[in-house]
């Protein structure tokens, strides 16, 4: 089992005849992604990677039933692309975008609660479901080994690093999941850590955060009140200096809650094992497997 997306989900991938949108489609489909079509206006009746295009995603969702848009847009184009994701009736939306204004985020926030519509990002590189051969985003499928470890993390090169950690160590994953490190998104750190609750085939989550903004302290208290998965924690940006932005535009400390040291403290507090650099992740996660006595 995994959460969010599996074998069985139908996805769609607006932008998918750029240049971006073919590369990362055909990594897609090569790890057993069931992609059933494209978007891109004017293109609808044509072929492209031997899937349909279609002109829209309401379209799109009519002729093949697609419950998952995959998003590479243009950031200028972008706010309008998951809008119309959203009314075209998909479940999931996963946006790889980066530089969405965030005030346009306001508006796409209200939009997707009021449609009921899960994101995972934007500025994020996606999800996999490694059991169920699902990868929708741009998390390389080369790295990964089936297994019952959830992970979820801000940072997407820090994903990749925590997943080829736990595959060097034997230790595999159940899904991946990329939330994304600008100031308002879909699904935060909590959300995700509810569904690997729920998860019969998760044992255990490794939480990756950085500075800025509170999801971690949200996941934190979510972890100390309603989790009985142990979870393993890293937050980036420790040296970071006050009030400048360091890489995501969410990563930005603007406050004592916002620094890692305040987020590093809440999960500790809240009894998640703590890795105090990114080269100590897996082998965290197997320190707490022994302890806990989890075999994977």
């Amino acid at each position: 089992m995994s959460i969010l997306v599996n074998r069985n989900s139908k996805v769609i991938v607006q932008g998918m005849s750029g240049r971006e949108g073919s590369f990362q489609t055909e990594r897609c489909i090569a790890f057993g992604t069931n992609v059933v079509g494209g978007v891109t206006p004017g293109r609808g009746g044509t072929t492209h990677l031997d899937r349909p295009m279609f002109d829209s995603v309401a379209e799109a969702v009519r002729k093949t039933g697609a419950n998952v848009s995959l998003i590479f847009v243009p950031a200028a184009f972008a706010t309008d692309a998951i809008l119309e994701a959203a009314d075209g009736g998909v479940e999931l939306i996963v946006c790889i975008t980066d530089g969405i204004p965030t005030l346009d985020m306001v508006t796409v926030a209200e939009f997707l609660r009021k449609k009921n519509v899960k994101m995972i990002g934007p500025n994020c590189p996606g999800l996999t479901s490694v059991a169920d051969k699902c990868k929708v985003g741009i998390i390389p499928g080369n790295i990964h080994k089936p297994g019952r470890i959830g992970v979820v993390s801000r940072s997407g090169t820090l994903t990749y690093e925590a997943v080829s950690q736990l595959t060097a160590l034997g230790i595999g994953q159940s899904t991946c999941v990329g939330v994304g490190g600008d100031p308002i998104i879909g699904m935060r750190h909590g959300d995700i850590l509810e569904l690997f609750e729920k998860d019969p085939e998760t044992d255990a989550v490794v939480l990756i955060g950085e500075i800025g903004g509170t999801a971690e302290q949200e996941a934190a208290e979510f972890i100390k009140t309603k989790m009985k998965k142990p979870v393993t924690g890293f937050i980036a940006g420790a040296t970071a200096p006050p009030g400048r932005r360091m890489g995501h535009a969410g990563a930005i400390i603007t406050g004592a809650a916002a620094t890692a040291a305040a987020k590093k403290q809440a999960l500790k507090d809240a009894g998640c094992y703590i890795s105090d650099s990114p080269g100590q992740i897996g082998a965290t996660v197997q320190h707490m497997l022994a302890e806990k006595k989890i075999k994977v």
